[in-house]
């Protein structure tokens, strides 16, 4: 169900389309001119990037990068994506299934690059992306990519994409959002309306 490898739903079109429409300069009529609409924020100004250089001290016992530093770094990456465009402290309340598609080298330079790609209400859909450079080439290559939910303590803008590719980001951030919110947990826990502040999942990191 990829959205690089298939098609949007008709029913995904007519949302990208319908969103397109709100952003049309209704004094011009001209498919150049856009604007926003009241509350909302173009998605490309949503970003926040960051690099790491992968010390031997985070390897694993397999002389890799361990997984364990790569998520925190994302998480911490995604968290303040969520915090910088919410305006307030967010509440993960959902991570999606991680996978390493690509160990990480000792001595790699890590390039973590994150972006709010989906609101509704209180909650904001990040996606991290995470990728390698080769220091002889000079080629990037995807390591991973990180889907995080969080929870703001105030409703937060709608973000509107740009371009197609954006909306491709849209949509992929709705799907998740989708796919995690129909989850028990999500459902028992964070899609009432929150009463003061959420409860904090409990987590440890490996040390």
């Amino acid at each position: 169900m990829s959205l690089l490898k298939m098609a949007p739903s008709a029913e995904e079109r007519t949302t990208i389309h319908e969103m397109f429409l709100n952003t049309l300069d209704q004094k011009t009529i001209s498919f150049q001119s856009r604007v926003l609409p009241p509350n909302a924020v173009w998605m490309e100004k949503s970003k926040l990037k960051s690099l790491e250089i992968c010390h031997p001290q985070e390897r694993n016992i397999f002389n890799r990068i361990f997984g364990g530093f790569l998520m925190r770094k994302a998480y911490e990456l995604g968290w303040a994506t969520a915090c910088n465009f919410g305006g307030s402290r967010p509440f993960v309340v959902a991570v999606d299934d991680i996978m390493f598609q690509k160990p990480v080298e000792v001595g790699s330079l890590l390039f973590l690059s994150s972006q709010v790609c989906f609101t509704q209400g209180n909650y904001i859909q990040v996606r991290v992306h995470s990728e390698v450079a080769s220091l002889h080439n000079k080629e990037h290559t995807t390591t991973n990519v990180f889907h995080f939910t969080f929870m703001s303590e105030n409703e937060v803008p709608l973000v509107f994409p740009r371009t197609y590719g954006e909306s491709m980001l849209y949509l992929d951030g709705q799907r998740h959002f989708n796919s995690m919110s129909a989850s028990d947990t999500m459902k028992k826990d964070y899609l009432l309306k929150p009463q003061g502040k959420p409860r904090l999942l409990e987590t440890s990191v490996p040390q």
